[in-house]
């Protein structure tokens, strides 16, 4: 019985060994980008629904950034406070700011699907670049950074979307653990020529791509998956590529309660099961191995059976997945989450644990 444990042990190490060196690897070993900057017409596109307190602060931001030729695109999603009101201003106040007001629509009563759509369709420019109401540019080379990843064959850029750090709360620490690991994943994914999703927060394409696999039509019944899952069916190894230079970052604030982040997560995995069957594989195998590794490493240490074998593989294990990720972390600004890697990664497994099994019982509540 032990000894079985003990090569299935060796056998989930060796997995492990494959998605943190090799297919992380591609992203966290590689080398900086140097950016090539573009002067590409570039529409930003920005849905809010009831946002009034953060378009307020990060909507003039946005209109500061440095480049050449951009509109913004404003999207009012039937909000009942006054973020339509403060859209309605800035589109007096900034010349390149368009504003689309969307009505409810019976058919597609609080889809942000249907108002990004009528957004796209609006703009003017081919390529987009899109991010949240709630979310900010790290810096005014946001636009330049993003678009300059732009080719003829290029044309889906996956961003970077970080959360704001909070000093002495380890729910901000698990939040933006949890983010680094999910960067690393697509990032690692997009570089092996599997690109299986981005994130709202920061993600561009062309136009062309969203009219080729027909918008948001195949997923319009769901409320998420703006981004993930529009990404899942459009992207491909040739015309995807990434961005992570430091200056294309955005930001946003992250959940202050545990059962606001708990809720917001249990949407991500709900959506996550309409991915491609390869991509559903790999991040179940994964995941599988996270907690597979973690039990019978515990088991067998407990039992102490072949103990001076298991110590070594166990260590050799934390190693290399501390050295991948360490390595994303720089690139990504989170090297503080990374000092207290194990008890993140044991914090995060329980927890996605607990939302797989949620989900089984409940259905999540999407777009508000």
């Amino acid at each position: 019985m032990f000894d079985i444990l003990f090569y299935a042990l060796i056998g989930i190490t060796v997995i492990q060994l494959l998605y943190y060196v090799v297919v992380f690897g591609k992203f966290s070993f590689a080398k900086v980008q140097k950016s090539n900057p573009k002067r590409i017409p570039i529409s930003v596109i920005v849905c809010a629904k009831n946002e009034s307190s953060n378009v307020q602060k990060f909507i003039p931001l946005l209109a500061q950034q440095d480049y050449p030729d951009f509109e913004i695109v404003l999207i009012d999603d039937s909000s009942s406070d006054n973020t339509l009101e403060l859209f309605e201003e800035f589109e007096k106040q900034y010349a390149n700011i368009k504003l689309v007001k969307v009505q409810n629509n019976e058919a597609f009563w609080g889809n942000k699907k249907f108002a990004l759509t009528l957004g796209i369709k609006a703009a003017k420019n081919d390529y987009l670049l899109f991010t949240d109401a709630d979310c900010y540019p790290t810096s005014k080379e946001w636009i330049k950074e993003m678009s300059s990843n732009f080719t003829l064959k290029k044309t889906i850029v996956l961003g970077y979307g970080a959360y704001e750090k909070v000093n002495g709360s380890f729910l901000n620490k698990l939040i933006r653990f949890e983010t680094l690991i999910t960067a690393t994943q697509y990032f690692g994914w997009a570089k092996m020529g599997k690109p299986y999703m981005g994130v709202g927060r920061n993600l561009a394409y062309k136009r062309d791509e969203f009219f080729r696999v027909n918008g948001f039509i195949d997923h319009m019944k769901l409320r998420s998956g703006d981004d993930d899952l529009f990404v899942n069916q459009a992207a491909n190894a040739e015309n995807t590529t990434v961005c992570f230079s430091k200056e294309s970052f955005t930001y946003s604030r992250p959940k202050i309660n545990f059962k606001e982040w708990f809720n917001q997560k249990r949407r991500h995995v709900s959506t996550a099961t309409y991915y491609k069957w390869f991509d559903r594989f790999q991040l179940g195998l994964f995941f599988l191995s996270q907690i597979l590794f973690l039990s019978l490493a515990i088991i067998l240490l407990a039992f102490q059976h072949q103990w001076i074998i298991v110590l070594p593989i166990v260590l050799f294990r934390y190693l290399f997945s501390w050295l991948s990720l360490g390595y994303a972390a720089n690139k990504l600004n989170e090297n503080d989450v990374i000092y207290w890697f194990p008890i993140m990664e044991i914090a995060l497994i329980f927890t996605q644990l607990n939302v797989f099994f949620t989900n089984l019982f409940s259905k999540p509540v999407h777009w508000k």
